[in-house]
């Protein structure tokens, strides 16, 4: 039998009601960059599998801000040092990762551009974001292009 979940104290209780899903501060600066940039983008893009923080429909492109620790980076020499309520953080931070994998999935399979940033990498440089962002709808477009044309046309 497992164990009882440690009780928590009412400051964390406040402190992790306070954690949004949406309209992070790492999100909004990407939307930032992408408005400066002149790239038109769907926020929250309910419409797709993991309901996509951004997403640039008419290149298909899919776009996640993602938490370190939330969802896992560098997770497995970093969950020995999680120190309070280890098995409830373990099994959270693990099936979030999974969740993100089938997300993923989903969303290739539906021939959609999946394109995951960490908060870290998009608060130190959204330029390279940006680029990134940019030349993955520049494929998006050569690859719609190669498909307008028949072999018959030739």
């Amino acid at each position: 039998m497992g164990k009882a979940p440690q009780p928590v104290d009412e400051a964390r209780r406040y402190t992790m009601s306070r954690i949004k899903s949406k309209d992070t501060s790492i999100e909004v600066q990407l939307r930032k960059a992408l408005r400066a940039s002149g790239i038109r983008y769907r926020k929250n893009y309910s419409m797709l599998p993991g309901i996509p923080d951004v997403a640039i429909p008419n290149y298909r492109i899919a776009i996640f801000c993602d938490g370190e620790f939330w969802h896992g980076k560098d997770w497995d020499p970093l969950a020995p040092k999680v120190q309070h309520n280890r098995d409830f953080w373990a099994a959270k931070i693990e099936r979030n990762i999974g969740r993100d994998r089938a997300v993923d999935r989903d969303l290739r399979d539906m021939d959609w551009t999946v394109l995951r940033y960490w908060g870290a990498d998009i608060v130190k440089d959204p330029s390279r974001c940006i680029e990134e962002i940019e030349y993955a709808m520049f494929q998006s477009m050569m690859e719609a292009s190669a498909t307008d044309w028949d072999y018959e046309d030739l």
